[in-house]
């Protein structure tokens, strides 16, 4: 059973590698130093609960927090800092009984307060936003299966990311968060 439970683990929905993959991406840009408020103190969050006001988007009408297996956690939030330097994920998945683009929309419109909206979900293709400290945000390589969405807002240090995908007649959806230290 515990072997099953870890292939389960392993092999979980192409979301989650999603997930995972901007985090290991987060901790290889843990070099950059923090701001003033973080120098004399130190810490580390590891948690399976995270809240709308954690990943700073709300939560969609009507949904409710997704499990892919009974034994699955439907949110995290990893978080360390110490010295100078530090990073931030909050992850939370749900699923509506709406259609993928209606809840793409809202999202749109919810991620729009953090910046311009960059539809990476063919690929986004010269897609990219800077702001004032030359942080760029782009697609890059981050590219949904096909059939599913991804919108990302904000800049490389302060980044908000939904993933949208087809679940039967309904949606489920990944909202990400994703801060690391300014230089």
């Amino acid at each position: 059973m515990r072997q099953d439970r870890q292939t389960r683990m392993r092999t979980g929905r192409r979301g989650l590698a999603a997930g995972i993959a901007v985090l290991v991406g987060v901790v290889g840009l843990i070099g950059l130093r923090a701001g003033a408020q973080e120098q004399d103190g130190a810490g580390l969050i590891v948690s399976g609960k995270a809240t709308a006001e954690d990943v700073g988007l709300p939560f969609y009408p009507g949904a409710k927090l997704h499990k892919d297996n009974k034994d699955d956690s439907d949110s995290a939030r990893l978080g360390m800092w110490g010295g100078g330097y530090g990073f931030k994920v909050v992850v939370v998945k749900m699923e509506s009984n709406d259609a993928p683009g209606t809840v793409a929309e809202f999202y749109k419109k919810a991620l729009a307060k953090y910046g311009t909206v960059l539809d990476c979900t063919n690929g986004g293709k010269g897609s990219s936003v800077k702001d004032d400290s030359n942080q760029s945000l782009a697609c890059d390589e981050d590219k949904p299966e096909q059939g599913s969405m991804l919108f990302k807002a904000g800049t490389k240090k302060k980044q908000h990311i939904v993933g949208v995908e087809p679940n039967g007649k309904g949606t489920v959806f990944q909202l990400i968060y994703v801060w690391v230290a300014g230089a």
